[in-house]
């Protein structure tokens, strides 16, 4: 019911409001933490919300549930947006160790890596599941680069994508943009921004309490760290001014694309996400 009210508001007409329904409901995420792989493609331009977001996937990973989930986390993977890049690599290593690779630094190299992880995962008879915490280019590289080495790879079937903002889709290069939507399982979510429109809301509007549920040495010192780094370079030098984290919130709404990928859809908010992944 949720769902249909927000967008009955903007759309114009019932028929738009019956494609979305039927959309949602035909999009079910089967994740298999057995078998598939998570990538999580974080474009860190020009909004600090993904060194957040970084943090929020690393306390994910310390749930017992996950403990052996499949993942790979990509930094620089920015589409054709204006801005100054957030650094993260402090981050990232502190969060995922190697498990992470750096599209700003070397493109190419790391459009390399991520087709030969996607291939091995599929040939082993896993599926690909990204969350696009930032736009599709990068995606629409190594998906290519994929499909030229082995033409036989059923990419619709086995290479499910998914988006939540308006905003990262306009400013993908649009050619890359309509490739991805057309070759891969494209999954459009409603904003992780929002709270109550169907997906977490992962974007606080004041402080949120998040030491009172992290319990751990390294997961103290990874919030610590992107907390430190947002203020660094949230609205520096053009950077876009993230206004919750301006006022000493939590912005971690690309992890709306995990929560949908792992069916865990029923967090309503930021507070709710620490207590449902408190660690001792």
């Amino acid at each position: 019911m949720k769902i249909i009210f927000h967008l009955k508001k903007a759309c114009l007409g019932i028929t738009c409001m019956i494609f979305f329904v039927f959309s949602v409901t035909a999009q079910k995420p089967k994740f298999d933490i057995s078998k598939d792989l998570l990538l999580v493609q974080l474009d860190c331009k020009t909004d600090i919300d993904d060194l957040h977001t970084a943090a929020g996937l690393a306390t994910l990973l310390k749930h017992p549930d996950y403990k052996n989930l499949n993942y790979y986390a990509i930094a620089g993977t920015y589409g054709i947006q204006k801005g100054l890049y957030v650094p993260p690599n402090e981050l990232m290593k502190l969060a995922f160790n190697e498990n992470w690779a750096d599209a700003d630094a070397n493109w190419e190299a790391s459009v390399e890596k991520i087709a030969k992880l996607v291939s091995k995962t599929i040939k082993n008879g896993g599926d690909v599941w990204v969350a696009e915490a930032g736009q599709s280019d990068f995606t629409a590289d190594w998906v290519k680069q994929l499909s030229h080495q082995n033409a036989s790879i059923k990419i619709k079937e086995n290479i499910h994508v998914v988006q939540h903002s308006d905003w990262n889709e306009s400013v993908t290069e649009p050619t890359k943009l309509k490739y991805t939507q057309t070759v891969t399982d494209y999954h459009k979510i409603p904003d992780g921004n929002a709270v109550g429109n169907g997906t977490p809301g992962f974007k606080s509007k004041g402080k949120v309490d998040w030491e009172a549920k992290i319990h751990n040495d390294h997961l103290t010192e990874v919030w610590n760290t992107a907390i430190r780094l947002g203020n660094k370079y949230n609205g520096k030098d053009g950077r876009y001014l993230n206004k919750s984290v301006a006022n000493d919130g939590l912005d971690f709404s690309d992890l709306s694309e995990v929560c949908y990928i792992l069916n865990l859809m029923g967090i309503k908010n930021t507070d709710e996400f620490f207590t449902y992944f408190k660690v001792e």
